[in-house]
């Protein structure tokens, strides 16, 4: 995917060095969008290998947002993408499924007056045929993705099918708000098209699972509304690479511009040679991988491959399983490894 790869130099070639809540000091690089016409095939990364337990991770942990729940003790038994996150008995501080299936309602005794809420007369539209209160579960939270799914049905042209994983009170005291926290469809001439802000993303971990998570929930909720897919747009707000902390991120910050020189001027597949500039100047070893910056280097030296295909089998979205969902023709360069940063 071309689109990810002129991400991945952008931030690199462009960016600020800036430290952050991890201790990881970053490269990090404000405001970038790209668009991916998810007809030209399924934007899984061709340049590092996205096959076996990541593509396993990235569509048990989609399934686990449709389920919404607000912990991890099933998804744990699938993959541990989260637990880093979550404590011992698995409860999570958020979860993206809570937020999607099960956004907050206030009570009676919360709402102020002349607001509009399911259940009140204060509506944003007379007709008949909308009914606020189908969305609402029996504990009293609105299920956005069902509002998605009936407002793509009934509505197809309305600018409000949003989906919102932030809550502003959970957000400011969560460990981890939502990164990738509102998507929103349209449709235009029959395509379904996907659009995805981000607030932070990084880029050589969490980009590309954002990427084909939800390039899969567009084929997803395409197949239940019988639409053809469209495009897939991404806002990233604070996109940034990890670099390292310590020693080695205080030699960014002192050498990033001479870093952003070499990658100025030289081509994309001679990015190796800038690669050992970094290991042979750059402190220790990084030997816990947390500095993205050389085996991404190596990643933009790769060409692309051919995209691959998916599959999702017509059934409805509480029952979508694992074995519903199949990848085609999927072939890549090896492996990349990178450190998380807590």
């Amino acid at each position: 995917m071309k689109g990810y790869l002129d991400l991945v130099d952008h931030v690199l070639t462009n960016g600020s060095h800036e430290p952050n809540r991890t201790a990881v000091d970053t490269i990090a690089e404000l405001s970038y969008h790209y668009t991916y016409d998810l007809q030209e095939g399924y934007p899984l990364l061709t340049t590092k290998r996205m096959s076996e337990s990541r593509w396993d991770s990235m569509i048990h942990e989609l399934l686990w947002y449709f389920s919404g729940e607000e912990h991890v003790r099933n998804l744990r038994e699938k993959t541990g993408i989260w637990d880093d996150w979550a404590t011992e008995e698995g409860h999570l501080q958020t979860a993206y499924g809570r937020f999607w299936r099960r956004f907050p309602v206030p009570g009676d005794d919360q709402r102020l007056p002349g607001e509009a809420w399911p259940g009140t007369d204060n509506r944003w539209t007379d007709a008949d045929d909308v009914d606020p209160s189908r969305w609402l579960n029996e504990e009293g939270t609105f299920d956005q993705i069902q509002y998605v799914l009936d407002m793509l049905a009934e509505r197809p042209h309305s600018r409000r099918i949003i989906v919102v994983a932030w809550h502003p009170a959970n957000a400011a005291l969560s460990k981890l708000p939502p990164c990738h926290y509102t998507f929103s469809f349209s449709v235009q001439n029959g395509r379904l098209h996907t659009i995805l802000d981000q607030r932070s993303a990084d880029v050589a971990l969490g980009v590309p699972f954002n990427i084909a998570a939800y390039a899969l929930l567009a084929h997803v909720v395409a197949a239940q509304t019988d639409y053809e897919v469209g495009t897939f747009s991404h806002f990233l707000r604070n996109a940034h690479v990890y670099c390292g902390g310590g020693e080695r991120g205080a030699w960014y910050a002192d050498h990033l511009p001479e870093l952003q020189r070499r990658l100025r001027e030289t081509d994309r597949e001679h990015y190796d040679e800038v690669r050992a500039f970094v290991e042979r100047e750059a402190p220790g070893d990084n030997a816990d991988g947390k500095d993205h910056v050389p085996n991404l280097l190596t990643q933009l030296t790769r060409e692309p491959l051919d995209p691959p295909t998916v599959e999702v089998a017509d059934v409805p979205i509480d029952d979508l399983a694992y074995e519903d969902i199949a990848l085609r023709d999927y072939e890549s360069h090896g492996p990349l490894s990178f450190g998380i940063a807590v």
